[in-house]
């Protein structure tokens, strides 16, 4: 008769324990994807250092190109505006 009553609620007893097992495991995947997926921080922070060294590079082309066409309106013999 013991055997039955343990068996009726040994599930019941490890319900807890499987529930934050399962809850565990659901979050260690969560905050995987977050560090290590697709949209992740590592490729966050490669996006921004990316936009930045774009924006160095525009704003050196923009001054040479300024430079550049100094140079064509001095070789045209006109005054830059």
């Amino acid at each position: 008769m013991e055997s039955t009553t343990f068996q009726k609620g040994g599930f019941y007893k490890l319900l807890p324990f499987l529930s934050l097992v399962l809850l565990i495991c659901l979050l260690g995947v969560y905050f995987g994807n977050l560090l290590f997926g697709t949209n992740s921080l590592s490729v966050l922070l490669d996006i921004k250092d990316k936009e930045s060294q774009i924006r160095k590079e525009v704003k050196r082309l923009m001054h040479e190109n300024a430079n550049l066409q100094k140079e064509l309106f001095e070789l045209k013999g006109l005054e830059p505006q």
